[in-house]
């Protein structure tokens, strides 16, 4: 029985987060006393297909920025959030953004702290973002601030200042850089490739497809070693979904981006990616 009083909005982000229906989520989140990310997998042991819990469903609207030294071996992604689409898409609201990101690059930044710190024409960051506050009357701030080094970065900013991505690659490469740099964006990987990905996280989503067969009614009475066999398949139609270098590359589905990745060149790698979009 759970001991956590389980709120409307409680119930509203995990909804929000998963897609799952309202009762369900309820369910989900007095089954596991209120903890969210038991509840996500909660749902999933149930067999729900649940939306992908991401970072970049944080920002909700805003200005991103991407964009890289000039040496191109470092690259950041800053999101300037706002609260509604008339602020963020008014041309002074992406010029003040654009006017942030150029300082994160002069001033080397390293983190969203630093940035609020660094000083533009006499005014600190944090100070502007104050001052725009006050004279839009939406609460504004750094809401992402990400960074990549690297022998090569690529940077891509997509929709209109909605989504921006960077690649580390091992060696340049700009047209495998920008091409990749798309691929994350529209296929949203969540590592480079299966080695990337901790254990921890491999083994709770084992977990979770193990229990989810033991539930189906189709699997009852099979053996535990066929069903670690047939988890293994899945966690494997996993890797090919959800890491970079595994996926069907966008621009010809019949090679992977690994595949393309060596026909770039035979050291070109993708070393580390970022990418922050609005949800």
């Amino acid at each position: 029985m759970s001991t956590v009083t389980i709120t409307a909005a409680d119930i509203n982000k995990l909804r929000q987060t998963t897609g799952a229906g309202m009762m369900d989520c309820r369910k989900a989140l007095t089954e596991t006393n209120g903890d969210f990310e038991a509840a996500i997998d909660w749902l999933r042991k149930q067999g729900q297909k649940v939306a992908a819990k991401r970072s970049d469903r944080e920002a909700k609207e805003g200005v991103v920025i991407a964009q890289t030294s000039a040496n191109q071996q470092t690259g950041w992604v800053v999101c300037i959030s706002c609260e509604t689409d008339f602020v963020s898409k008014n041309a002074d609201f992406v010029a003040f953004a654009q006017q942030i990101a150029d300082a994160a690059v002069a001033n080397n930044v390293a983190s969203a702290e630093e940035l609020n710190e660094v000083v533009i024409n006499g005014a600190k960051v944090a100070d502007m973002i104050n001052d725009k506050l006050a004279s839009i009357g939406e609460k504004i701030g750094v809401s992402r601030f990400e960074r990549v080094d690297a022998p090569y970065v690529a940077s891509y900013i997509h929709g209109a200042n909605r989504m921006g991505v960077l690649v580390g690659l091992s060696e340049a490469a700009e047209e495998a850089g920008k091409d990749v740099a798309m691929q994350i964006a529209a296929m949203n990987p969540l590592a480079v490739d299966a080695e990337s990905i901790s254990p921890e996280a491999i083994e709770r989503e084992r977990a979770i497809v193990v229990e989810t067969m033991k539930a189906d009614p189709k699997m009852a009475g099979k053996p535990d070693e066929m069903i670690a066999k047939i988890a293994e398949g899945k966690l494997n139609a996993f890797f090919k979904e959800q890491t970079l270098v595994a996926q069907p590359f966008v621009k010809d589905g019949a090679i992977s981006v690994g595949d393309y990745l060596k026909k770039a060149g035979a050291n070109v790698k993708v070393t580390t990616f970022k990418r922050v979009a609005l949800g």
